[in-house]
């Protein structure tokens, strides 16, 4: 084989095909062939592979670039029946679901139907309190920054089958409550902030009553069919094409005794998303009551995008609410929504900056949506590129394998998404050199803003 072949048939095995490239970014550019060949290197590592990679830039409010490599499936039997990411792959986005679900709490209070500092209790149907601070009421606002006091120590989703009514579940004496572990009861809401998904399914419980309309459907009507995305919080629901082109999430990770056992070199496991084999199943029955159970849908994480619809989002917040030359917000709630709203203090005394691990990343906040400080430290920092500088806002994913990110500042118009389809190592250790992020993660969101931001 000639050496003049081995960059084609890379091209072709890991997706970085020219179709995947958006015409605002010129092949003549000296920065893009970099650019391809650092993130092909980085998504095919021998020793830290990934499943699938898609990312997209945006420079001074356009698409400079857009890429895929690896594959949203991957048979492990017949390989040729593998199939490309490409630029319509839905990924499981995770958390970036709490920015989208955001939009449509934000789309309700327009309409006069939510208020964000009004006591929830009422827009649920039932008394929503934390026991420990029975007169503190609990806004949307709390809800959205994450200072309500709900805790997911708990649970956070109760599926169709098990018959749940969230106030089962929050209320004490309900036949969920127990002894009120989804309760902080040190901290009175509005005053310590701690990442919670409990509340997002309370939020999509609020926003359900509010229009009697099931969250999944709802989201379609409000947000998704607006801004013209393809994907949803329902798989089920999804067209045949869709469906074809969501991404199987991904580990080269086994359990063997309720221990992870990663191996670099071995097979990759479907995780979830793995529609191929299996097709979607409903999340609710048909006498569903909107707004008894909103952890359903998962308004906290379930929801199905690509690199390019989160573009369109991102289009829509970087011009203040407008998109296609349509208003989707108006530009007081988008400010309202971006507006920081908690801010970690260096003692910790009103919140913490961890979920789940030690790695503090969380620094501020607003509605729905993180503040990124540009903060730099070994597993605590939040800063986005080698050298600093990208102080940004949007929100981070993480579960099922898949890591995410969608963050812009909009002074610059700049901002970059990456949407990871599993790693084949354990992310664990190949941690960041001056983040909380981990090191694949650092590597691509610096080379997306050293080549197609700063065309270096």
């Amino acid at each position: 084989m000639t050496t003049r072949l081995l960059p084609i048939l890379a091209a072709l095995m890991f997706g970085a095909t020219p179709t995947g490239l958006l015409a605002a970014s010129p092949a003549s550019e000296p920065w893009q062939p970099k650019l391809d060949a650092e993130l092909q290197a980085i998504a095919a590592s021998p020793t830290h592979p990934l499943a699938s990679l898609s990312v997209l830039a945006i420079g001074n409010g356009k698409v400079v670039y857009q890429r895929q490599f690896g594959h949203r499936y991957i048979d492990p039997v017949h390989p040729s029946k593998s199939r490309l990411a490409n630029d319509e792959t839905l990924y499981r986005v995770a958390s970036i679901s709490k920015l989208i679900t955001t939009l449509g709490v934000m789309r309700l209070v327009e309409a006069g139907k939510l208020r964000l500092d009004d006591d929830v209790s009422p827009a649920l149907g039932f008394s929503l309190r934390n026991p420990a601070f029975p007169d503190v009421p609990i806004t949307l606002r709390t809800l959205l920054n994450h200072t309500s006091s709900l805790r997911d120590d708990a649970g956070y989703y109760w599926d169709a089958g098990q018959n749940v009514h969230l106030r089962d579940v929050l209320v004490p004496g309900g036949r969920l409550h127990g002894d009120g572990a989804m309760w902080d009861k040190q901290h009175a809401p509005g005053t310590y902030f701690q990442y919670c998904n409990l509340a997002w399914g309370v939020i999509g419980s609020i926003m359900e009553r509010a229009a009697g309309e099931r969250f999944d459907r709802l989201m379609k009507r409000l947000v998704l069919d607006p801004l013209g995305l393809s994907g949803g919080f329902h798989p089920f629901d999804l067209s045949e094409a869709d469906l074809q082109n969501v991404a199987t999430l991904y580990r080269k990770r086994s359990t063997v005794a309720g221990r992870e056992i990663w191996n670099p070199s071995g097979p990759w496991i479907a995780q979830v998303d793995d529609y191929v084999k299996e097709r979607p199943v409903a999340r609710a029955a048909a006498d569903y009551v909107p707004g008894s159970n909103g952890t359903l849908f998962g308004p906290q994480g379930n929801c199905r995008l690509s690199a390019a619809g989160l573009g369109r989002v991102m289009h829509m917040l970087l011009a203040r609410g407008r998109l296609d030359g349509a208003v989707f917000l108006r530009e007081d709630s988008v400010a309202q929504m971006l507006r920081q709203s908690w801010r970690a203090e260096a003692t910790g005394s009103n919140g913490r900056s961890d979920f789940g691990s030690q790695r503090a990343l969380f620094h501020a906040w607003g509605l729905g949506n993180q503040h990124f400080l540009d903060v730099s430290g070994d597993n605590r920092g939040d800063r986005l590129v080698a050298d600093g500088g990208f102080r940004a806002v949007g929100h981070l994913g993480d579960a099922w394998g898949l890591t995410a990110a969608f963050v812009f500042d909009a002074g610059s118009g700049n901002g970059l998404v990456y949407l990871i389809g599993g790693p084949g190592f354990d992310p664990t250790t190949y941690r960041g050199k001056y983040s909380a992020f981990a090191r694949h993660e650092e590597l691509i969101l610096d080379a997306l803003y050293r080549r197609a931001i700063l065309r270096q």
